[in-house]
């Protein structure tokens, strides 16, 4: 059963840090080769915050979050990670973890529609 299931979100003052997690299946895990993380403000279009290709380890990140936001994975647990420093206000949303196969320009463009697979997501608020 393909399932993601994000954590970690809660409330945190202007320049605090938060780490979000996705747990996944072993099955989810080896059945694609790129994971991300997404974000949703009222009113706003989901917009891709960071990917990891599976098959070759790349990263890639929105300007937004560009060395503030870390991706990253457990293997072993079949996890997927976004420690979040140096949080602002504007980092207030919903954040969701997707999953896609394909190749490796896909998965960094990071546009919504190419990611089939969605958690519930976790929300996150960060206040001045």
């Amino acid at each position: 059963q393909v399932q993601l299931v994000e954590s970690g979100g809660g409330s945190v003052q202007a320049g605090g840090s938060l780490r979000l997690s996705c747990a996944t299946s072993e099955y989810t895990y080896s059945s694609f080769n790129c994971l991300a993380w997404f974000r949703q403000a009222p009113g706003k279009e989901r917009e891709g915050v960071a990917a990891m290709y599976i098959g070759d380890g790349t990263t890639s990140y929105a300007d937004s979050v560009k060395g503030r936001f870390t991706i990253s994975q457990d293997n072993a647990k079949n996890t997927l990670y976004l420690q979040m420093n140096k949080l602002k206000p504007e980092d207030t949303a919903m954040y969701y973890c997707a999953a896609r196969w394909g190749g490796n320009s896909l998965c960094h463009s990071r546009r919504t529609p190419s990611f089939s697979v969605w958690g519930q997501g976790t929300q996150v608020t960060v206040s001045t």
